[in-house]
């Protein structure tokens, strides 16, 4: 008997018990996204560093992937800290960054929470959920991002693919990001927190999509109660 057809076995067993199987669905979407580059924001270069961390998840809120990754390139090829960023003006930040969602709002965002690092740390990203939360415009997904990715901290970012899947499969039944996230935090493993937004990100990308989520491809197919699916390929 081969390894994957022992673990379906199991999978099967835990399935009749009614029982989402956390750890072997993660198993298999790390498994599944190998094929697939990796996010922006989970590349090691933007990951390791808290301020390009940041900003780019500010640019990335309410904009594809491919127009984010292009400003946040463009973006921190002429300006990659605090105060080379204001000394660019928000007109010329807003330029580098469109066509980002609102870049003019963003350009104005980014500014004061360039003048906040400048005049309150040092140039430097806080390491807190809660001060963090203090910025302009950073809400719980971006600092959860900044803690977990940049800092290593314990924590769950939360966006609209973590929350969609999570309750597609039942793991978690819930009618917002926040309230999802509180949830895991009440269920996930804690071994999970950090990794689950990088693998949920991609695989909600490319096979667990937001409309006709492409199931017939799907590994975690047979565990899956494909809660709210309404077309299916």
């Amino acid at each position: 008997m081969t390894k994957e057809t022992e673990e379906r076995k199991q999978r099967v067993k835990v399935i009749a018990l009614g029982i989402f199987d956390i750890a072997a669905a993660l198993r298999l979407v790390r498994r599944e996204i190998r094929r697939w580059s990796v996010p922006y924001l989970s590349q090691a270069h933007v990951r390791h560093d808290p301020f390009r961390t940041l900003i780019a998840c500010i640019l990335s809120l309410r904009t594809k992937d491919a127009v984010t990754d292009a400003a946040s390139e463009r973006l921190f090829a002429v300006a990659a800290t605090p105060r080379a960023i204001l000394a660019l003006g928000t007109s010329r930040l807003a330029q580098l960054i469109f066509p980002v969602g609102f870049y003019n709002q963003k350009a104005r965002q980014i500014t004061d929470i360039c003048r906040r690092l400048r005049d309150e740390f040092n140039d430097g990203v806080p390491n807190s959920i809660e001060v963090l939360l203090t910025l302009p415009g950073v809400g719980r997904k971006t600092a959860n991002l900044v803690v977990t990715e940049a800092f290593g901290q314990p924590g769950i970012c939360v966006d609209t693919h973590v929350h969609r899947i999570t309750n597609r499969w039942g793991y978690v039944r819930t009618r917002t990001p926040e309230q999802t996230e509180m949830a895991l935090r009440a269920k996930l493993p804690a071994r999970y927190w950090i990794e689950i937004n990088r693998l949920l990100v991609t695989y909600g990308q490319h096979r667990c999509l937001p409309v006709s989520p492409i199931c017939s491809e799907c590994p975690v197919f047979e565990m899956c109660p494909r809660r709210g699916v309404v077309h299916q390929r």
